[in-house]
């Protein structure tokens, strides 16, 4: 049924649901599975950095601020790491095939492109469900691009389920 499924996880709340699913499916079929997280500045939890720096005027002042931004970026990237290699590792002692993967980029865009070159059968992803019907109009959602855009099947699990 499926040889390779990608959980397509983040620091929003429907996180663990995704994992969940994507891992019975892959114990279930025997698939390989691939964690992939994708650092953005949209994400959930986020140092908003650039905002943090449109603060400081004088070079100097920005100088330290750009530095201390660069350490809650590096800070967040190593905490979302940790959080990937944690699933990685229980995949494991569960007897699937894993493997990870932390990649800079636009969400939807990095999820389909990984999952072509990858050879992915199926991609679990969750939806949060912030945005309303206009903003999701208008501003899109990284689901519903991976649901237009993906090479693979695609399941989308709800924020509460």
């Amino acid at each position: 049924m499926f040889d390779k499924i990608i959980a397509a996880v983040d620091t929003s709340k429907v996180n663990k649901h995704v994992f969940s699913k994507a891992l019975e499916l892959a114990k279930l079929t025997g698939a390989q599975l691939k964690i992939l997280h994708v650092l953005s500045p949209e994400e959930n939890g986020c140092p908003d950095v650039t905002g943090y720096l449109r603060t400081y005027y004088s070079s100097e002042t920005f100088d330290r601020a750009e530095e201390h931004g660069q350490q809650l970026w590096e800070r967040f990237t190593q905490k979302c790491l940790q959080m990937v290699q944690s699933y990685e590792d229980e995949a494991e002692v569960a007897g699937v095939n894993t493997e990870c993967c932390q990649v800079s980029g636009s969400p939807g865009l990095t999820i389909c492109e990984v999952a072509r070159s990858w050879g992915a059968d199926l991609i679990v992803i969750g939806r949060r469900g912030h945005l309303s019907k206009l903003e999701e109009l208008v501003l899109g959602s990284v689901s519903k691009y991976v649901l237009h855009h993906a090479s693979c099947a695609v399941l989308v699990v709800p924020r509460f389920g």
